[in-house]
């Protein structure tokens, strides 16, 4: 008998015909917890890079159309024709911003229905990393403004510390 790994990821199956989402990264049963939600993420991400990407270059190109200034008639009619086949693109940007929301409506739905226990532990450990980085930082920012206000001259006794300036 082949011994399946315990997780605590549910790991829902299309039907074989069903082809609404084309995962990349398909779940194997070696795959921990982690990796599992680490890939499902990063293909959220991809996800979301390319439609704003897509509507970012779709707006970049409307806004270079939209320049107001000195124009001639044939300067116009140039940038009609333009705008005009820049119309018949905005079905992409159409599609990337209902894809965009469609992630959106999915990742509230998961925010939802997922683990807050595990929501809650993540923001807990990040909660105590940036604590201990603050605290180191106000011990070297606290270090740092002692020594402006109160230099040591070098030479002075139980002085251990370098001159304030290299001379090299």
């Amino acid at each position: 008998m082949v011994d399946i790994p315990q997780t605590d990821v549910s790991r829902p199956a299309a039907l074989p015909t069903a082809k609404l989402l084309q995962r990349s990264a398909v779940p194997s049963i070696d795959q921990n917890s982690s990796e599992y939600l680490d890939s499902i993420e990063e293909e959220w991400n991809k996800k979301v890079d390319v439609e704003i990407d897509t509507l970012v270059d779709g707006m970049v190109d409307l806004v270079g159309l939209a320049s107001i200034g000195e124009k001639d008639k044939f300067k116009i009619a140039q940038e009609a024709y333009q705008a005009e086949c820049r119309a018949e693109s905005m079905a992409t940007q159409i599609r990337a911003a209902h894809s965009l929301l469609s992630v959106i409506h999915s990742m509230k739905l998961l925010l939802l229905l997922s683990d807050e226990s595990q929501i809650a532990n993540r923001r807990d450990a990040e909660m105590r990393v940036v604590q201990s980085d603050k605290e180191n930082l106000q011990k070297q920012v606290a270090s740092m403004l002692d020594d402006l206000l109160h230099p040591r001259k070098p030479g002075s006794e139980g002085d251990t510390s370098q001159p304030l300036m290299d001379t090299s």
